[in-house]
């Protein structure tokens, strides 16, 4: 078996060489990266009535907390719920004590990756505390509150009232985004804030009534209530805006030659292979001749000395 069995001929070996370097160079000139959007829900919640108030008993021996949410409803996804009244035990002699009834009472959430909304309805509505089972705290015709944020726009809070209004068994005229004083004598005082709504960039919240409620029946101390009664509210927070996919890198633009009488523009090497006809290529193609050239020289050489 002679030496030349498994070894490749020379110009064939120097052309492989050549054709490996030319092949390779446009793989360092490409790469690009991409960055996909992501997102997340908004949030919403509502609920008719919230109460937080302290009942005292028997010249306040006996202290009972009122807290007391109907409807209560939160998002993302969907949530709706529709009971008419609400009750409570302990404060009655044991038996229950309906703090709402209502011909209607709506709360409803919706919550998604674009928007989200809360809102609530409530008609033909009356709120009674314990001591005052014969005289309503309240009675409302229709109150309404509605919270919407979608991403990208700015979020909307509205809250409605209609018809008349009826507070410690007296027609009241409320004023809108004011404040109402009603003072019963031998049974109380209560303080309305009617019709708020707040916005920021991204959160709104919409409250039809808030009653600030301070109440001794006949001043027997039977049964004191002091707190607050929430009626119809509603509240969102847009989802965060999508980020947007990152854009892949410009293809570059050709070449243009300068207009005759003006300088070329660019870096000193750049300027330099412009003068010279050379391009970004001009070092793979040079490599690639130097390695033709070696190889050449190399096959006739060992071509003279199998002739000698």
């Amino acid at each position: 078996m002679n030496g030349n069995t498994f070894r490749m001929p020379a110009h064939r070996l120097s052309a492989l060489a050549a054709a490996t370097v030319l092949t390779a160079a446009p793989a360092v000139l490409t790469g690009a990266g991409t960055a996909h959007a992501t997102g997340d829900q908004g949030r919403a919640s509502a609920a008719v009535l919230r109460t937080a108030l302290d009942v005292s008993l028997l010249n306040r021996t006996v202290n009972v907390p009122l807290t007391v949410g109907l409807n209560e409803v939160r998002a993302p996804g969907n949530a709706h719920r529709t009971a008419l009244s609400a009750t409570l035990d302990a404060v009655d002699g044991g038996r229950p004590f309906a703090v709402l009834r209502a011909d209607v009472a709506e709360a409803r959430a919706d919550a998604d990756g674009s928007r989200a909304e809360g809102a609530t309805r409530l008609v033909g509505a009356a709120v009674h505390l314990p001591g005052l089972p014969l005289l309503s705290l309240i009675e409302v015709e229709q109150v309404t509150a509605t919270a919407t944020c979608e991403a990208g726009r700015k979020p909307v809070a509205s809250s409605n009232l209609l018809g008349p209004v009826t507070v410690l068994g007296r027609k009241t005229e409320l004023t809108a985004g004011g404040t109402t004083d009603v003072k019963v004598p031998g049974v109380g005082e209560v303080r309305l804030d009617l019709s708020r709504a707040e916005t920021t960039s991204r959160t709104a919240a919409a409250t039809a009534l808030v009653l600030k409620v301070s109440v001794n029946p006949l001043d027997l101390n039977v049964s004191e209530v002091d707190g607050t009664v929430t009626l119809a509210e509603a509240t969102c927070e847009a989802p965060p805006p999508a980020r947007e996919a990152a854009e892949p890198p410009a293809p570059e633009s050709p070449a243009v030659e300068p207009a005759a009488g003006t300088a070329p523009q660019g870096s000193k090497e750049e300027v330099e292979l412009a003068e010279t006809g050379g391009s970004s290529a001009t070092p793979y193609i040079a490599a690639g001749a130097a390695v033709l050239v070696l190889g050449g020289g190399g096959a006739l050489v060992l071509a003279r000395r199998r002739r000698g």
